[in-house]
C-alpha cells in the first residue's frame, strides 16, 4: 500500500464518497450513487464545506479516494464548556477494507480533535453493525450511551 493522505473533501470527490456510502447493506437502501449525482448531494457538500464546524474528509491513495468520514465539531455548555468531535459516515472502499485504512482514518480524525484541544470524541453506529462495534472498541471507544433517532 502506498502512502495514504487525509484531506478535506472537494466537490470532485463526491461520486466516490456517495459510492462508498451506498456500498453497504444499510446505505444501499438510502443512497443513490447513480450519476449524475442527485443535486441534494452537492447542496449538502456546499453546506458542509462552508461550515467551519464541519469537516468532510477523504483518505486518498495514489490519487484515488479510498475512504471517507465526517467530523462535526460541537461546542457545549456541559462538561465546563467542553468541545467534542462527532465522527460520522465512516466508510472505506470495498477493495481497501481490512488493510488498516479505516483504523488510520479514525485515528487521524481523533488527532484532528486532539489538535483542537477537544475534551472527547464520540460516534454512533447502527445497532446491526456488530463488526463496526468491535472495530471501534479495538480503537478505544466504549459503548457508554444509548442513542435515539426520529425520522422526520
Amino acid at each position: 500500500m502506498n502512502e495514504i493522505e487525509f484531506r478535506r473533501a472537494q466537490a470532485p470527490d463526491l461520486p466516490a464518497i456517495v459510492a462508498m456510502l451506498a456500498d453497504d447493506p444499510l446505505g444501499a437502501h438510502r443512497e443513490d450513487a447513480s450519476t449524475p449525482l442527485a443535486p441534494s448531494y452537492l447542496d449538502a457538500f456546499r453546506a458542509i464545506d462552508a461550515d467551519p464546524n464541519q469537516l468532510l474528509a477523504v483518505a486518498v491513495e495514489a490519487g484515488r479516494v479510498v475512504g471517507t468520514l465526517q467530523i462535526t465539531f460541537l461546542p457545549g455548555i456541559s462538561r465546563k464548556g467542553a468541545w467534542r468531535g462527532q465522527i460520522e459516515g465512516v466508510r472505506v472502499a470495498r477493495q481497501w477494507r481490512s488493510r488498516g485504512v479505516g483504523k488510520r482514518m479514525v485515528e487521524w480524525a481523533i488527532d484532528e480533535c486532539r489538535s483542537r484541544n477537544f475534551s472527547f470524541v464520540q460516534l454512533t453506529t447502527d445497532k446491526s453493525r456488530s463488526q463496526a462495534h468491535a472495530f471501534y472498541e479495538r480503537l478505544g471507544f466504549t459503548a457508554s450511551h444509548l442513542g435515539y433517532k426520529m425520522a422526520l
